[in-house]
């Protein structure tokens, strides 16, 4: 199961990717953030709502550490998100986007240091494997890569990794059976994300709400393409480690050169060919783990 959510998750957020790139070409960092959450709570709340039509199970039980899980996660993607929107406005946006996939890498040595997580060789190896695949991917290299752009890729990448974290604490901790736990803990993070941005782009930006009714359609896209991925980030990082989900989630790059090829009729390098190759590799080895 968690193998065909993160499937889910990565071909979404590949689409999210591509409409929030276009996006943040006329809106303001704020503002194209809080499109991927601002009609994302609806959804997430049918979607809920549709489980316990289902299966109805007992009640939340709330605790304190609960709270802090889903609050953490909530401000840690929002400054992902953000400084991903940062990262389209960089001369070698590849490489930050490169260095910001580093987040199965970082979750992987986090929650081993302070999550209580525990990867088996085959799985260290299938890690390492995609992280060098993202990076041959996103044409890294020491000599052509500006620092501020890799610090805000690593910066990115570790909040990702937090997000993905804390998430999977959260929906530990709920007590709810799957996959009540993981859309619980969706729906909050969304709804906590709304109210924070949608507070910020008022006070800090009011203009910027006619910039995202302009561009309304685009705006549902990013929205609708975004929950969809999260429930399969969610679900899958409820059933399996974060380090593995992310792992296999980078067959996100695969679904990103398809839309590049047959949307926007970019060819594909020789080097692309090869960090999809490694891609499966990984992909296979973190599957079999």
């Amino acid at each position: 199961m968690w193998i065909v959510f993160t499937l889910l998750a990565a071909f979404s957020q590949a689409w999210r990717n591509a409409f929030q790139s276009q996006l943040s070409a006329s809106a303001s960092t704020a503002s194209v953030t809080l499109a991927r959450f601002i009609l994302a709570s609806p959804l997430a709340l049918l979607y809920l709502w549709l489980l316990y039509q289902f299966n109805p199970v007992a009640p939340l039980a709330i605790s304190t550490h609960f709270l802090f899980y889903v609050f953490g996660a909530s401000v840690m993607q929002i400054l992902a998100t953000g400084l991903m929107v940062v990262l389209f406005k960089q001369n070698n946006y590849a490489i930050g986007a490169g260095l910001a996939k580093s987040e199965a890498l970082v979750a992987a040595m986090l929650g081993v240091l302070f999550f209580g997580s525990s990867l088996t060789l085959l799985g260290w190896f299938g890690v390492f494997i995609g992280a060098i695949a993202v990076m041959l991917l996103s044409g890294f290299s020491l000599r052509t890569v500006e620092c501020k752009t890799a610090l805000i890729g690593l910066a990115c990448g570790t909040c990702f990794a937090l997000t993905s974290l804390w998430v999977r604490e959260a929906s530990i901790a709920t007590g709810l059976p799957f996959p009540h736990s993981a859309a619980l803990v969706l729906l909050l993070v969304l709804l906590c994300q709304t109210l924070m941005l949608s507070i910020y782009m008022t006070l800090r930006e009011p203009q910027s709400w006619l910039i995202l009714w302009r561009h309304r359609k685009l705006t549902t896209a990013i929205s609708v393409s975004s929950c969809i991925g999260s429930i399969g980030w969610f679900s899958a990082m409820s059933l399996e480690h974060v380090a593995y989900v992310k792992t296999l989630g980078q067959v996100e790059v695969f679904f990103t050169l398809l839309i590049s090829v047959l949307w926007l009729k970019a060819p594909i390098k020789k080097r692309d060919s090869a960090g999809l190759v490694l891609i499966a590799i990984a992909a296979v080895l973190v599957m079999l783990t």
